[in-house]
């Protein structure tokens, strides 16, 4: 039996709130990134800029876990940058748990 070739055509497109999601939850985790090792790199000795960085990033991440919850109850659209946007954005509220948390009970 051969494997008849098919190919199926659709209208469906990625969500333009998911993509934003997601693009906010990536700048979420760089900056965390960037604040973290920059910390180390100066001993603790830290200007308040890095904390208003991470102020920042808390709101990008709440708001990029909106957009992509908004993004999920579209129709007929690809979820993928929707499912990743939350993923993100949630990891990078969990980074700052756990970094408020180191810092109170270290």
């Amino acid at each position: 039996m051969a494997k008849k070739n098919s190919y199926m055509f659709t209208s469906k497109r990625h969500t333009q709130k998911g993509i934003m999601a997601t693009i906010l939850g990536v700048i979420s985790l760089g900056t965390l990134a960037y604040t973290v090792i920059m910390s180390y790199l100066r001993a603790g000795d830290v200007p308040r800029q890095y904390g208003a960085a991470v102020m920042l990033v808390m709101i990008f991440a709440f708001i990029g876990i909106i957009l992509g919850v908004v993004s999920k109850t579209e129709r007929d659209k690809f979820y993928l940058f929707s499912y990743l946007g939350i993923v993100l954005n949630v990891l990078a509220l969990l980074v700052i748990s756990m970094i408020l948390y180191a810092g109170a009970y270290a």
